[in-house]
């Protein structure tokens, strides 16, 4: 751990920033820099939210420009910061190309120092965990995790790391009510026994279990984003229904629901926030405490849906 305290819920900066193959405007429809952040930054913080994740790969720095910037109006101090080395966007000419792209995310977020650092995908764990290892030693990390592995990646790169000495702190996979194969594989429980920290991202996916989208609401027909879920929306329509069912017994939202679900499964989820008001749902939704029946029940709903929400970034070994 770094010494700061982290909130129950990470807030994700996928959708921030423009360019690149994963940018927000073109997976997202958005066109958000900065001064359009500002105040769902300032709400984070009022609130509390003061883990933020990023990615080299999210508009190719853009977002963790934006990021840093805000920081900077609070002081590195307060913030914990989760971001990403991305196999195949590296400087192959580079003599570590994690280190290589850790400098440079260092540079575009204004510090020396990131919390959770994380290898984004699982391209080549024999070939990246090493040099992760390497860039460890800089002095420059604090924890470091894996993204998108498989169990059994995530027990080699164990093995990897403990002849650097170096404990592997976190996971970050796609959890959500329509993708649980981190349950069904036994990771999630792995996590726990190993006392590894799992973080869910695309519990929401993307916006389609949010409440706000339907067959009649249509996400973004442009965007990547819409591409996918759309035409899933006839299949899940028993599943947002019963979200906004138990929204309505509690007082809150359906978003609000499927987060206190992730957070109930004992994760920490990252939630994408382009809204001051998304911000506020997130502070709220760790105080929501789900029962075992309808916990069963969401996740009964969803499996009979047999909407199938994976991507082809998955860690499949």
């Amino acid at each position: 751990m770094t010494g700061k305290t982290e909130a129950k819920i990470a807030l994700g900066t996928w959708s921030w920033g423009s360019g690149g193959f994963a940018g927000g405007d073109t997976v997202f429809g958005n066109q958000l820099d900065t001064a359009d952040l500002k105040d769902v930054f300032d709400t984070a913080m009022s609130n509390g939210l003061n883990l933020f994740d990023t990615a080299y790969a999210y508009a190719n720095g853009e977002s963790e420009r934006i990021l840093g910037e805000l920081i900077n109006a609070y002081g590195r101090d307060q913030v914990v910061i989760s971001d990403k080395f991305t196999p195949g966007m590296q400087n192959d000419a580079a003599e570590n190309p994690v280190i290589d792209m850790l400098e440079g995310s260092l540079k575009r977020l204004g510090t020396d120092f990131i919390d959770i650092y994380w290898i984004h995908n699982s391209a080549d764990v024999e070939g990246w965990t090493p040099l992760l290892a390497d860039a460890v030693k800089t002095g420059k990390i604090g924890r470091v995790g894996v993204s998108n592995h498989s169990l059994a990646q995530v027990k080699r790169v164990q093995e990897i790391l403990a002849a650097h000495h170096i404990k592997l702190s976190a996971v970050q996979n796609h959890f959500s009510l329509l993708y649980r194969r981190s349950i069904d594989e036994g990771l999630l429980d792995y996590c726990k026994e190993n006392a590894i920290q799992f973080f869910s991202y695309m519990v929401l996916e993307q916006g389609a279990l949010s409440g706000k989208y339907d067959e009649n609401h249509p996400l973004p027909a442009n965007s990547n984003r819409g591409k996918t879920y759309n035409p899933l929306f006839p299949a899940i329509k028993d599943l947002l229904n019963h979200l906004r069912q138990l929204a309505d017994k509690y007082s809150v939202s359906p978003a609000q629901i499927a987060a206190a679900w992730a957070i109930g499964r004992g994760t920490t989820p990252i939630l994408g926030v382009t809204k001051a008001e998304q911000v506020e749902d997130a502070a709220e939704a760790a105080a929501i405490v789900l029962t075992d029946e309808e916990v069963s029940q969401l996740e009964k709903t969803a499996a009979a849906s047999n909407a199938d929400t994976s991507g082809g970034w998955e860690g499949q070994a």
